[in-house]
């Protein structure tokens, strides 16, 4: 089977842990699907399993990839969830500790095929393209937890996102204004700020430049880079939530700002099938779509990735497979 796998852990170097070409492709679980991929998106996710974080030696080689679309053996058209679960859990699949996605134990979605549980394949929305609704997975469906389950934001608040352009920027930024958050964003550059403008951010400052007013909420994934400005930006009460810490994590935790003004830190990670459901829903009536950047034939895997390891990419990074466009 033709796909993109992570090979080796390469920490420094996570391209040349890439493999892109023919392979095995292992017999599925007992009761799971196929799903002939049409597209798949690219995650940041996806160059940390190549620089060995989360991926042990022991799973290699192993088909990359959390997000697609495409068409099961009965011709639906689906979107593919990531998480996968033990089958008896049903309250917060999230919280399971045994809990994986897509490319963790089980080969993900750069691939020709992907075999899944029956229920992680929702309804592909009428209308959408593939690449838009492979898309709208990892990085949409963990800003719609951040913001209306962890954080609970509701119409009238401000909310900071921190890195504006990422895949979670876009989905945070797109997702609060139509849910009528007053959403700001800080970015390190004027283009990808001015690019966040265009998505329904009301306001777009520098990375750790002065707020106007402190915000209700804070969308973090950067880490260290923005900890500070982070904790500083809110109001007495506010609430950070964390998804990811691409600059590092390991920032100082400026405790006494957190306890003195009562600030709440809360984790999230990725999302339900039930909030995935929801996620589509609310997409398809506000007519939200991810910005994608590039969409490259699973064969230039290799280019692709190194869009994404560039951290040029504004909005997703989108694998077809031939003749498959649309």
């Amino acid at each position: 089977m033709f796909a993109a796998r992570a090979v080796r852990a390469c920490p420094d170097d996570p391209l040349a842990a890439l493999e892109v070409g023919e392979g095995e492709a292992g017999a599925p679980p007992a009761g799971w699907v196929r799903v002939r991929v049409r597209a798949a998106a690219l995650n940041r996710h996806d160059l940390w399993s190549l620089r060995g974080v989360g991926l042990p030696a022991g799973e290699l080689p192993m088909v990359l990839g959390c997000d697609a679309a495409g068409v099961t053996d009965d011709g639906s058209e689906v979107v593919v969830h990531a998480v996968v679960t033990d089958d008896d859990v049903r309250d917060d699949e999230t919280l399971d500790p045994r809990r994986t996605l897509l490319s963790e134990h089980h080969p993900g979605t750069l691939a020709e095929e992907v075999w899944v549980p029956a229920r992680n394949v929702l309804p592909k929305p009428a209308g959408w393209t593939f690449e838009r609704a492979a898309s709208v997975g990892t990085a949409w469906l963990t800003a719609y937890r951040m913001l209306f389950t962890q954080a609970r934001a509701v119409p009238g608040q401000t909310v900071l996102v921190q890195g504006a352009a990422g895949g979670v920027a876009n989905a945070a930024v797109a997702l609060g204004a139509a849910a009528g958050l007053r959403v700001w964003v800080a970015g390190r550059s004027h283009e990808r700020v001015e690019r966040a403008l265009a998505w329904g951010a009301a306001q777009g400052f520098a990375t750790g430049e002065r707020l106007p007013e402190r915000v209700d909420v804070v969308v973090e994934t950067v880490g260290r880079a923005t900890w500070k400005h982070s904790v500083q930006s809110l109001v007495p009460g506010g609430c950070i939530v964390v998804a990811g810490a691409t600059s590092g994590g390991d920032p100082s935790a400026m405790l006494e700002n957190v306890f003195f003004r009562q600030l709440r830190v809360l984790g999230s990670t990725m999302g339900t099938l039930a909030e995935f459901r929801r996620l589509l829903r609310f997409c398809e009536t506000a007519d939200l779509g991810p910005e994608i950047d590039s969409v490259h034939p699973l064969t230039e895997a290799r280019e692709a990735f190194a869009r994404l390891e560039s951290g040029d990419a504004v909005g997703k990074v989108v694998l077809t497979l031939p003749g498959t466009k649309g």
